[in-house]
């Protein structure tokens, strides 16, 4: 086993974090037919979602999908679980708990959790708590080694929790930085399955918007300055003017965590 010094703690060495936990594995292939229909869809419907409303794009999803859906939830909004809720979408709400959330944030998981029942949610977990990290990596991963420690809290669970689901809905919105300008309303991601983003036209505005008319769940911290929300250590308020995840520290000079790379 690789090992290296860390500087952190004394002389005790640490795991390389590029290895990733015991148990790590990638997500299980699609059936081969639905596979092969996730491409057919994205092929013929692409192009004609690619600036449709959020309402139409989520009851596109609703009648087209070729199974069950992962609704992936950051908890900064509840946008989502809104729309999924209204379109009757077979899906599950999933919400990475990387272990490293602000309590406004579990918080919101828990007023999701009671308010949009016909939608269970799944509270997906790192293999290492955050503790038994510390112990094997180091202390403040997130510090030393971001690409890693999102490696190991967000992108790794994610991809052990989508066996179940043909495809995901992300919250993905063009407006919120230079990297997403382009992204496509439905696309499919490396293993095959759909990602399917309803807001991807939308801005900070029209989400603010959609939160209000709808008397929605609102996170405190986006009332503080905090318009794009993730871990703690990791996420900062932003300024008048600055794009919401500038506000999102992700080490390397990137932009993304790594869900949508």
């Amino acid at each position: 086993m690789t090992q290296s010094l860390n500087l952190l703690d004394g002389d005790k060495p640490y795991r390389d974090p590029s290895i990733s936990p015991e148990g790590t594995r990638d997500t299980a292939p699609l059936n081969q037919d639905i596979a092969a229909k996730n491409e057919r869809l994205v092929d013929e419907w692409a192009d004609k979602l690619y600036a449709e409303s959020a309402e139409n794009i989520m009851a596109w999803a609703a009648k087209h999908a070729p199974g069950r859906l992962a609704v992936t939830m950051s908890m900064e909004n509840t946008v989502l679980a809104e729309l999924a809720h209204r379109a009757q979408l077979d899906a599950d709400l999933l919400f990475i708990d990387t272990g490293w959330h602000f309590p406004e944030t579990l918080a919101v998981a828990n007023e999701v959790e009671e308010r949009y029942a016909d939608l269970p949610l799944v509270r997906v977990k790192p293999l290492l708590s955050p503790e038994e990290q510390d112990e094997i990596y180091g202390p403040r991963l997130y510090a030393r080694d971001t690409s890693a420690y999102n490696r190991m809290r967000k992108v790794e669970p994610l991809n052990m929790a989508m066996d179940p689901y043909v495809g995901w809905v992300t919250g993905l919105r063009r407006a919120d930085s230079e990297h997403r300008a382009t992204a496509p309303a439905l696309s499919l991601d490396q293993h095959g399955r759909l990602k399917i983003s309803p807001m991807i036209t939308w801005d900070l505005a029209d989400t603010d918007r959609y939160i209000a008319d709808n008397d929605l769940i609102i996170h405190p911290l986006t009332l503080k300055g905090y318009r794009s929300i993730g871990c703690a250590p990791l996420t900062f308020p932003v300024g008048k003017g600055e794009d919401a995840r500038s506000g999102r520290f992700f080490g390397d000079g990137k932009t993304e965590c790594g869900l949508h790379e």
